[in-house]
């Protein structure tokens, strides 16, 4: 394995596009050792270009060039994007890190069959704030990588995201936490700004501050581990504005909306 690997796209939607934004703004990588196929060649060649990598026009083209394959393809794409190219992938100088939801070791394995042996694969779901190095990369704890190809795998991934391994039985409810909740936050971020602007902020400038506070939230108990709860209790005082709040959140459901939207994804 090089130690300057081409990261290799199959697929180059939002969540690829995320991820070499985050790779090549962080300086993990360059656009120029980033190459990547998609469906439609015309704008593939506009969203490779704002970070300098290379458009291909075929996964094929892009197993080839790759240390380091992405899949990042719909799920119900891939047995047949990436069945005939089982033989490409089976190269002890390259690995498969897959981001697509639903497919765990074991299915690429069934898919792969006795070419399975040969490939290198972990399964991943990350979500987008890795475009700007705040990511969660949700990680199963099986895989096939070598030590040294688990440790590039850290070195590319680690710089832009919090990477998290489980197991494959809880790959689904993490995706669901990580992956799905941004959803929910931009929602809550939405809420609280329009509250603001009902009561004279601007726009701007409500949604700049409910952005600072769920990312200060988050690094606080990164930082510490504190529980959530007692984090509340730290900002509400007794007869205060905002334990008065809390308790509006809690006769109108707040915790046990969140908790249906997550039974909803499982569901």
């Amino acid at each position: 394995m090089t130690t300057t690997p081409t990261i290799g796209f199959i697929g180059y939607g939002n969540m690829a596009q995320a991820i070499a934004r985050g790779l090549v703004d962080a300086g993990v990588t360059s656009g120029e050792r980033i190459v990547a196929c998609a469906a439609h060649y015309d704008k593939l060649e506009r969203t490779t270009a704002q970070v300098g990598a290379r458009p291909l026009r075929t996964p094929a083209e892009v197993v080839a060039a790759a240390d380091v394959v992405v899949v990042a393809i719909k799920p119900y794409q891939i047995e047949a994007v990436l069945g005939p190219l089982a033989s490409a992938l089976a190269d002890p100088d390259k690995f498969v890190v897959s981001i697509a939801a639903g497919w765990d070791l074991a299915k690429y394995r069934a898919l792969f069959g006795d070419a399975a042996d040969g490939i290198h694969i972990q399964c991943t779901v990350p979500n987008t704030p890795m475009a700007v190095g705040k990511g969660v990369l949700v990680t199963e704890d099986e895989h096939t990588l070598t030590d040294g190809q688990t440790a590039l795998f850290e070195a590319l991934f680690g710089p832009i995201s919090l990477i998290e391994r489980v197991d494959a039985a809880h790959m689904t409810i993490a995706m669901a936490i990580s992956g799905c909740a941004p959803a929910f936050t931009d929602m809550y971020m939405e809420a609280l700004a329009d509250a603001g602007v009902k009561y004279g902020l601007q726009r701007a400038t409500a949604y700049r501050l409910a952005a600072k506070m769920v990312e200060g939230v988050g690094a606080l108990y990164l930082a510490t581990e504190t529980h959530p709860g007692a984090m509340k209790d730290a900002v509400c005082s007794p007869g205060g504005t905002t334990i008065r709040g809390v308790s509006q959140l809690e006769k109108d459901g707040f915790r046990g909306a969140v908790i249906d939207a997550v039974d909803a994804i499982q569901g």
